[in-house]
């Protein structure tokens, strides 16, 4: 996107000072101006402008400005190609010491591209910029055949990179990643919707490695350790791409991930191992941080369940026994018909002092007796189905904890992992080490331990996964291989010491602590005295502040439904009498017009040859496709685009990747927030809104699993 220039920076950017006046004073007219400007532009950019649409319109009427001469005339009467030119440039290069590049120029820039800029970014436009600042520190003009430079430093590129990885591979791992890609699978023709959705085909470890776990719950928990297992099966090095940046070990698992076997065969054997071996070391790390989430969400499961259970239990018993729900009517009764009267004197009358505290024991008396059904519910729960992937879980993943002066959780962890094989013994040894304090609730020690002071191993494995899961969550307890819920220590760039200004400087906060508290401890106590002072004076409508459950609750009284504004149904009516209904595409197709967000969906492929107009046009049309549930036959069908369906799914699996689609959604609301009035919304940027959930394609890269609806969807807002 062409750049919009202020005034103060076009002064001082574009201002001809006495060393331009001197190359311009012998000159006139178009030929005047056509070299005012290709001198600051040269300046300004280290390079010419390549046609007269180039250089910003407010740049050229400034500078025309200045050389007295219309600023049409730089467009019509100043030619780009002939000897004119060709003179003008070798002026403008004399004048601020560049020189033409040469052929080893090119190389040696090529060699340099593919050394120090290639290997830690992938992205082209920054490649680009890259080269021409490298070329304005070395004075060179940069050359004509820019493309050529860096293709070839990306082919070097990557034929360094594919020979470093077959170098770290032995022959057996390279044998088993070739496997994954052998075998004759059925040709996948255009037409087959079902078989295109089914990437890879068949049920082979490379179609099982690009699925998404299910549905949470135990059997998918199994199959996911299954999976990590075949995986690692493979004897991939754990140090393989540690010398590897992670933007471009992500864009060849992007490429790796939209190929199907029969493409990844035609590929060069190093491209093709290089490929199969980012695609499963990627994948090792997202099925760990996987694995972890489905442990964090089945634990979670078994607590509930079983609570939930046991309140309908109870619920129901309730039901049976007579006489409460008058005792609480006249209770209510006496409460509202005598509001300023004491305890004693308006309640005991109508109920008697000892009926209440008798209530009093026996909802107490309920109370322990709802904690010891759980705690049997949740035992019985475990013991049989739950417990059999514990010790599949703590085989495949690796906790740990940089804590070494309280480690509670882990020493409980070693201890099952000691007894992970024992089925049958129902006690700790009275030699072992139980830790119980920070693993067990004072609720569970009379379940976990009984008379004789023996540690009963069933509800104890279920206090140490509910203290792991709360470990894990707090980021004390890390897993070995994961992503998300890696060593929080790594979580930092690994030039954050050095590079500490820009990065507090990109996430907007000062480098001195204090201020951050002090600030953060200001704006709270604002809020909170403003809240104060609205409950104190009455105005806030009803919003009330008690305990529930132990905690603080705040009560918010259910809006009533106003009056629609007068003239709102007449506006509605004439703007749709001038505009009528506009389809869903224009709508999209406007939006990237005002965001390019479609520039977010880079191809995961070496290289892009497609025009970005009709690129631009072949993704509306497919993520216009998925997004719609519409799917690519029919757009193609009802469209009169000219776009056929093989081009529309190429499209798709080259460029339709998660992680662009994330880019692009971030890209949309951010737009959106930059034009939202903050007197109508403010200025957070948090919001909440309902949703209903729609079924979806499975190629739809929003598709997911949801336990509220029981079945996968896209949630719409």
């Amino acid at each position: 996107m062409r750049r919009e220039w202020e005034p103060e920076e076009l002064i001082a950017c574009w201002t001809l000072v006495d060393a331009d006046w001197r190359l311009v004073a012998n000159k006139s007219g178009a030929t005047r101006l056509g070299f005012a400007v290709l001198l600051k532009f040269f300046e300004l950019e280290g390079r010419f402008p390549r046609h007269a649409g180039e250089p910003p319109p407010a740049a050229v009427e400034f500078v025309a400005g200045q050389v007295k001469v219309d600023a049409q005339e730089f467009a019509a009467g100043y030619p780009f190609s002939g000897r004119t030119v060709e003179y003008h440039r070798a002026q403008i290069r004399s004048a601020l010491d560049f020189r033409e590049a040469s052929r080893a120029d090119e190389e040696r820039l090529s060699g340099w591209l593919a050394d120090e800029v290639c290997p830690g970014e992938p992205d082209d436009d920054r490649q680009r910029d890259a080269l021409l600042r490298r070329c304005r520190e070395e004075r060179i003009e940069p050359p004509g055949r820019l493309d050529r430079i860096l293709g070839t430093a990306r082919r070097l590129a990557d034929e360094r990179f594919c020979d470093a990885t077959v170098a770290r591979l032995s022959a057996a791992t390279i044998a088993r990643l070739e496997e994954l890609v052998a075998g004759d699978e059925p040709v996948i023709t255009v037409a087959d919707d079902e078989a295109r959705d089914a990437v890879g085909g068949g049920p082979g470890l490379l179609a099982e490695l690009k699925a998404d776990p299910g549905r949470l719950g135990l059997e998918t928990l199994l199959s996911e350790i299954a999976k990590l297992e075949r995986v690692r099966a493979l004897g991939l090095p754990d140090d393989l791409f540690a010398d590897v940046s992670e933007k471009r070990l992500m864009a060849w698992r992007a490429r790796a991930g939209a190929e199907y076997p029969a493409w990844m065969r035609a590929h060069p054997p190093a491209v093709r191992v290089t490929l199969l071996a980012a695609l499963c070391a990627c994948r090792l790390t997202e099925i760990t941080d996987s694995l972890v989430e489905l442990f964090l969400g089945v634990v979670h499961r078994v607590n509930a369940r079983a609570e939930n259970r046991v309140e309908r239990e109870l619920i129901a018993d309730l039901k049976r026994v007579r006489g409460k729900q008058g005792i609480l009517f006249a209770l209510a009764q006496a409460a509202v018909e005598h509001p300023d009267e004491t305890v004693r004197r308006a309640l005991f009358p109508v109920v008697g002092e000892n009926t209440l505290r008798d209530l009093v024991r026996e909802a107490k008396a309920n109370e322990a007796a709802f904690r010891t059904r759980v705690r049997t519910v949740l035992r019985a729960s475990y013991s049989n189905h739950y417990r059999r992937m514990l010790p599949r879980l703590l085989a495949a993943l690796d906790f740990r904890c940089n804590n070494s002066a309280y480690r509670p959780v882990m020493d409980a962890l070693a201890l099952l992992g000691r007894y992970a094989d024992r089925d049958r013994v129902q006690f700790y040894d009275d030699t072992d080490r139980v830790p119980l304090d920070g693993v067990v609730p004072a609720s569970w020690r009379s379940a976990v331990v009984d008379g004789p002071g023996r540690v009963a191993r069933v509800p104890y494995e279920l206090c140490v996964l509910v203290a792991l899961r709360d470990a894990i969550r707090r980021r004390e307890v890390w897993v070995a291989g994961a992503g998300r819920w890696r060593d929080p220590e790594a979580d930092l760039p690994p030039d954050f010491e050095e590079q500490r200004e820009e990065h507090y400087a990109a996430i907007r906060a000062p480098l001195d602590p204090t201020i951050f508290i002090d600030d953060l401890r200001s704006r709270l106590d604002g809020a909170l005295t403003g809240l104060s002072a609205a409950l104190k004076a009455d105005s806030a409508g009803g919003v009330r502040i008690g305990t529930r459950s132990g905690q603080v609750w705040i009560t918010v009284p259910r809006p009533t439904a106003q009056d629609e504004p007068r003239g709102l149904q007449a506006l509605k009516d004439e703007v749709g009498r001038r505009w009528g209904t506009v389809d869903l595409l224009d709508v999209f197709k406007e939006t990237d017009l005002l965001t390019a967000f479609t520039d977010e969906f880079t191809s995961v492929a070496s290289r892009e040859i497609v025009p970005r107009d009709v690129l631009r046009r072949r993704l509306l049309l497919a993520l216009f496709a998925l997004g719609t549930n519409m799917g690519i036959r029919r757009i193609v069908a009802t469209g009169e685009h000219g776009e056929t369906e093989a081009t529309l799914r190429r499209v798709r699996h080259t460029h339709i990747t998660r992680e662009n689609l994330r880019r692009a959604v971030i890209r949309v609301v951010n737009a959106t927030f930059e034009h939202r009035d903050p007197a109508w919304w403010g200025t957070g940027t948090a919001c909440a809104s309902d949703s209903k959930r729609f079924g979806s394609w499975q190629s739809n890269l929003m598709t997911e699993w949801h336990a509220r609806y029981g079945g996968p969807g896209v949630m719409i807002y």
